[in-house]
This record gives C-alpha cells, structure tokens and sequence, in this order.
C-alpha cells in the first residue's frame, strides 16, 4: 500500500462484513427517516466557547509561531535526507511522506483541527515572504477566481496519488524529490499571485487537512473565535464550492484502486497484456475516481428539485463523503500506518544510512501486535467503514431535508442511499474479498 506494501491477512468473510455493513447502513437511514424530520446542523445554533485560557493560548502569536518554528525546522531537516541520503527505502523522506503526512494527516486533523495548516511549511515560507514584501497574506497580485473553487487541489491530489500508487518511480528519491519541488514552487507562486487563499483551494495536503478537520470537535464561529463544535455539525460547514466533488472523488476512489491493485484478478490481468502496467494503473486510478464521482452526482442530482438549483446539489452534499473517506482511510491503512510508521521513527535517526543514532530511535524494533491480533484488526476495519457509512448518510439525510422539498424529503434520498450502499459493498468487498 501506498508505495511501500501492507498486508490484507483479515479472518472475516467477505460475505459477512458485506451483509452486516449493508444491514447496518440500511437501518441507519430508516432510523433517521422515522426519528430525524428537520434539519438539525444548519439551524445557527451557538457553539460552546473553548475557557477564555485556554483559547488564548492557542490564538496566541506565540503559539501560532512555535507550530510554524516547528514545522519549518523540520522540512529543513528533512532537505538533508532528501538532498544526500541513499536512494533507497531506508531514507526516511519516503516513510515521512507517505506514511508520516499522507497517512498521519487523518488522526493529526481529527485530533487537533486544522494540523497542515498549522505546520505547513508552504504557508511558513509565504508568510515570511509576506512580511519581507510589506504584503498583507490575503491579498495577492491578483483575486482567486472564484470559479476555480477546490479545482487545483483535486488536481494535485491526483497527481500525489499517481505518484505513490501508479509510477514505477514511487520508490526511487529523485521523483518523489521532484514532486515535493514542484509541490513547493507550485504553492509559493500560486499564493504570491493569489494570496493566502490559493493555499486554502489548491494546497493539496492543507485541502485535505481541513476537510478532515471539520470532523473535529474544534472550530471558530463566525467571529474566528474558537469553538467546541458537534462534529457533524462541524462537517456540515464545509465551503460547498466547485471542485469540492472532485477531490472527495479523488480521495475516495484512490482508496479504492489502493486495494484493487493488489487483488489477483488486477495483477493477472496485468501480467496477461501488452500494454505497461503504469498505463494500465493509470486508466484503472481514472476508472476509480470517475466511477464515485460520477456515482455521487448523478444520485445527488436525481433528487427532487428544492431550494437549490439541481447542478449546485452535488457540492451541498459532498460533505457527507468525508467521514466515508476517514473510514477506508482508518480500514485500508490502519496496520500501515501503525507499523511503517514506526519504521520511519527508527529510520529518521540515521538519515542518512551511515549508522547514525541523532534520535535515539534507530535501535528501536517494529511492534506488530496489530498484525499479531488479526481478529481485532478485522473488526476495527469493519467498524471503520460501517461508521463512515454510518455518519455520511446523517450528514446527507440532514442536509437534504434542508434543501429538498417536504414531498421529496423521503423518495429524494433513496439514490444516495443507493450510492452509499454501492460504496459499503465495494469497500468491503475490496477489503476482505479481493
């Protein structure tokens, strides 16, 4: 998984997760259909105040230039690995970004909100560049255009995607160093240009960061005060602007083909044709991603016409797709993450490959307990994937009897129901059947 393998030794069958998942989400949506007959997320209700302390600690300068001292030093640090370390899978540069941000952005957002933003050395460097030029960061050489929405970020997501599960190079230093170059370059310029706000839309790991922090309890009210927040609450308050369901497609469908990929029908299929896998890898990623987000529109849009014009429904409803996302994040990389990521803990104490101990880490040994517990691990992907589902259809059942008429407020939701049942099918299928 993700360029560096994983494992898929899961006890449970197929038939079961599949018919307990669809089960659970079935009942979920009719429970909601009887107990929850107006909205809910939407009704301008006051958030509780995070204690006056502790929320000036955290709005504080100090605070806010300690995360940024922080993540700055450590993309420094990591140029070193990056520059002169062995062109190998002992350098830690691939365990950071691939394990440590790709993966880690899901319980560092959860966790602490809006953690990319935070620490993001794209933003550090910016905002230097800011200061030094006189600049206020939100504005730019010119305004972002409006229409360009979440666009850049779903392409650049792609394109991270493509690197790590598509290119024959993912594991080879000098393409990964380029994308990280071309990442950054991309980021500075765009927010010169554009300002701050280019970084919210386009910033691929920042975009992904932030939608996965509207399902943590802590948020800012309208007067950018902080809040604690109702997680769905919290989710239902993402910007639904264009290109929103493109990247919840690319997230999602990526997950997808993460775990199609390494099924025997994909690699037999591959060692049977003439074409190059990387051909191959890259229609079946473009298959993935066309197929949920081509789904998602089409069942969102089958709804009754509302209060919102029929085209703009798709982006009032992606939200519900994000806790889906967090679910096939936590089933399909749990073990990945728990067991490469200590691995890069160890490796990162000897960046360079020369027996060098700066952390004292780098004597340190993997625990596989997860792997040694397959039952429990099992379990917790089920229930990772079922409560996503779970969750997604609250977000979508609240958010459309706000926008649907009172006649369509039942029949409007059953292609989504469809589609969410289409995703929990394939999902668990993909998990403990392929």
């Amino acid at each position: 998984m993700h360029g560096l393998g994983g494992g898929s030794d899961l006890p449970i069958p197929a038939s079961l997760a599949i018919a307990a998942g669809t089960a659970a989400l079935t009942v979920s949506f009719v429970v909601l259909l009887l107990a929850w007959r107006s909205p809910r997320f939407g009704d301008g209700r006051i958030d509780r105040m995070v204690p006056v302390p502790l929320a000036r600690i955290f709005d504080s300068i100090g605070w806010s230039m300690l995360l940024r001292a922080m993540g700055l030093a450590f993309f420094c640090f990591m140029l070193w690995p990056a520059l002169f370390g062995p062109d190998s899978l002992i350098n830690p540069m691939f365990g950071v970004i691939y394990v440590w941000l790709w993966v880690g952005l899901v319980p560092a957002s959860l966790l602490f909100g809006r953690f990319y933003r935070a620490i993001s050395p794209v933003r550090t460097l910016y905002l230097l560049l800011a200061r030094a030029t006189g600049q206020p960061p939100s504005q730019g050489l010119r305004e972002y255009p409006a229409w360009l929405g979440y666009w850049p970020a779903a392409i650049g997501l792609f394109a991270f995607v493509w690197l790590e599960l598509v290119s024959p190079d993912s594991t080879y230093l000098g393409p990964l160093r380029l994308w990280m170059a071309l990442y950054l370059a991309a980021m500075v310029v765009g927010s010169a240009v554009f300002g701050d706000r280019w970084l919210e839309r386009a910033d691929p790991f920042e975009v992904y960061s932030t939608l996965l922090a509207h399902l943590s309890p802590w948020g800012r009210d309208d007067a950018g005060r902080l809040v604690w927040v109702s997680p769905l609450r919290h989710l239902s308050r993402i910007p639904a602007e264009g290109g929103l369901v493109a990247v919840v497609a690319v997230l999602l469908g990526s997950t997808a083909y993460d775990s199609w990929r390494d099924s025997a029908t994909w690699i037999r299929f591959l060692q049977g044709s003439n074409v190059s896998p990387t051909t191959w890898g890259t229609v079946g990623l473009l298959v993935a991603i066309v197929i949920v987000g081509v789904t998602f529109a089409a069942a969102s849009m089958a709804t009754g016409v509302g209060r919102v014009d029929r085209w703009q429904v798709p982006r009032r409803l992606a939200h519900s797709v994000v806790p889906i996302i967090v679910g096939y994040m936590v089933a399909h990389y749990l073990s990945f993450f728990v067991q490469t990521g200590q691995l890069t803990l160890i490796q990162i104490s000897d960046p360079l490959g020369d027996g060098s101990n700066l952390f004292g880490t780098a004597d340190w040994q993997v625990n596989y307990w997860l792997a040694q517990h397959p039952t429990f691990l099992a379990t917790t992907k089920v229930l990772a994937i079922v409560t996503g589902h779970v969750l997604g259809v609250v977000a979508a059942h609240d958010r459309a009897l706000e926008i649907l008429p009172k006649r369509h407020q039942v029949t409007g939701q059953l292609p989504l129901l469809f589609a969410m049942v289409l995703y929990t099918f394939t999902g668990l299928y993909l998990l403990f059947g392929s």
